[in-house]
């Protein structure tokens, strides 16, 4: 199989399609697959569910595909620091998903690993577990919540080899490896790609059974959030 593309409109196409669910790695703008997104919003594909902790800012990250209205609904953790997200979702142009963070993150490496649903306490009392099945264990509540299995799932990587593994560096690994697991295609841009064997096998955070396509990028790194001393 061939998996080394040269570039994420290469890698997207053939794969794309309007009102398809994507999953996308990153937390605030660390770890995001940002030239996969830049790929999908110069597709133009359409009425888009994304699966993401939050949508980026409003000039960077999942924020451009907001600003281009191809996202019909977010499934998400967080909105604060986008302003367009807010926007959208409060005029009710934008459907929003709420989760709690670590139930997102396990729906995903639920949805990954075969497993269509799981009972959690958290939510239990809230609106989160509005119209949700509950079930009682040992005296205590849950809610049922269910995987999520994508169409695609897009994530960002410090290195890959050419068969898929995957390398993360430090806190920029997030959601990156649940995201990766539960797309029915996943594509991973990364900073440097590798040769076969070259990676430790003991320090591989994604293996390649779960990447289907993979190119090497340029990023930003933008920092969202700067905060400094006075001088």
């Amino acid at each position: 199989m061939k998996k080394v593309y040269n570039s994420a409109a290469e890698a997207l196409k053939g794969v794309l399609f309007d009102g398809m669910k994507i999953a996308a790695g990153g937390f605030g703008l660390c770890g995001i697959p940002e030239n996969l997104i830049e790929g999908i919003r110069d597709a133009g594909t359409k009425n888009l569910t994304v699966a993401s902790n939050n949508a980026g800012v409003d000039d960077f990250g999942l924020g451009v595909l907001l600003q281009t209205k191809q996202v019909k609904k977010m499934i998400s953790s967080y909105v604060g620091e986008n302003a367009e997200f807010m926007r959208q979702y409060l005029s009710g142009e934008l459907e929003l998903e709420f989760n709690p963070q670590g139930t997102l993150a396990e729906r995903m490496r639920a949805g990954g690993a075969g497993i269509p649903g799981f009972y959690t306490k958290t939510g239990v009392g809230t609106v989160i577990a509005e119209g949700k099945e509950h079930k009682d264990f040992n005296g205590e509540t849950y809610i049922l919540e269910e995987g999520i299995v994508a169409d695609l799932a897009i994530v960002k990587a410090w290195k890959g080899d050419r068969a898929g593994n995957l390398v993360y560096r430090k806190t920029a690994r997030n959601f990156n490896p649940n995201v990766a697991t539960c797309g029915k295609i996943c594509i991973a841009e990364v900073e440097e790609i590798l040769p076969t064997g070259s990676l430790d096998p003991d320090m591989i955070h994604t293996p390649g059974i779960f990447v289907h396509r993979i190119f090497e990028g340029g990023h930003e790194k933008r920092i969202e959030q700067r905060t400094v001393r006075e001088g």
